[in-house]
Formats: C-alpha cells, sequence, structure tokens
C-alpha cells in the first residue's frame, strides 16, 4: 500500500530542518505524541546530509481488527531510521524506514521537502508491505492507515512547535 500526503510549514526550510535534527524538539514532539521511552540512538547534521535513527514506543491510533491482535500489542517498540542529503539550496531529501517489533511487515518511504526562507512543504511517500498469507493485505492496510494518522498528527505538533 503507498501513502502521499503534503505537509506545508509556514517556516523556511533551515528552520524546519533545523527543527527535525533537534534532539529536544523530538523528545517534545514525541511525548505531545503519547510515545514513551524515546530514545536519539543517533543524530548526525553534516552541511549536505543527516542521520537519523528515535526508538520509542507506541500504541495503535485505531482500533486493531481481532484478526490482526497477534501482530500488535498495547506498546510495540519502533524504531524509524532516517538519512536526509541535500539535493540544492531548497530541497532536501529523505529515505526512511520503520520497523515495528513483532510485525512481520516493510514499512518506508521518501520524504522531499523543499521551499525558501519563508516557507517549506515537506512531501511524504510512505509504502507499506506485509507478505504474510491470507492476512499480508490486512496487515498492510491497518499499518497503512495507522501510519497515516500518526504522520498527520506528527505534522500538526510540529508545526505548533515551530
Amino acid at each position: 500500500m503507498e501513502l502521499e500526503l503534503t505537509h506545508p510549514y509556514p517556516a523556511g526550510i533551515e528552520h524546519v530542518l533545523g527543527r527535525f535534527f533537534d534532539e529536544e524538539h523530538i523528545l517534545e514532539k514525541n511525548e505531545q505524541l503519547g510515545a514513551r521511552n524515546v530514545r536519539v540512538a543517533e543524530l548526525v547534521r553534516e552541511e549536505s546530509s543527516a542521520k537519523l535513527v528515535v526508538e520509542r514506543e507506541m500504541t495503535p491510533s485505531i482500533e486493531v481488527p481481532g484478526m490482526l491482535a497477534s501482530f500488535h500489542r498495547e506498546w510495540n517498540p519502533v524504531r524509524q531510521e532516517e538519512h536526509w542529503f541535500q539535493k540544492s539550496d531548497g530541497e532536501w531529501h529523505c529515505e526512511f524506514r520503520v520497523h515495528i517489533e513483532g510485525v512481520p511487515a516493510r514499512i518506508k518511504g521518501m520524504m522531499r521537502l523543499e521551499g525558501s526562507e519563508d516557507q517549506c512543504t515537506n512531501h511524504v511517500i510512505l509504502n507499506v508491505r506485509c507478505d504474510v498469507p491470507l492476512l499480508g493485505k490486512k496487515i498492510a492496510k491497518f499499518l497503512a492507515e495507522d501510519s497515516r494518522i500518526k504522520i498527520d498528527r506528527e505534522y500538526g505538533v510540529t508545526a505548533r512547535l515551530l
């Protein structure tokens, strides 16, 4: 399953990137989102690239269908890895992966943050795939919807914290 989301920010690209790569901001954002045991496992920003790894425990945003309950617990350890690189003065790209412990699915995607000194937009593409026989499509559909809700909430918190 693939999702495409667009998130405009009323701040310049460098300011938004600065918040994306600020450990204090990451911890505050995750606290507001209700995550627990949040840890910034890696955070490296260079002039034209960055790597961010965040580990945390999260709950589902929507009710887990009964047939999928064995794959999803109330709190799930989640590891998110982001690899950012600068394409031009007004554009950064990110490849990311999200691993939910105990869930047999692959979640990965790309982000493209583009803009100017005054405003920017983050374009997100998320792919969810699960190859479990008979249940794979249902698991992927659930994870895609749960991810969409989480991404939209994260965007709202980030925009407020700018």
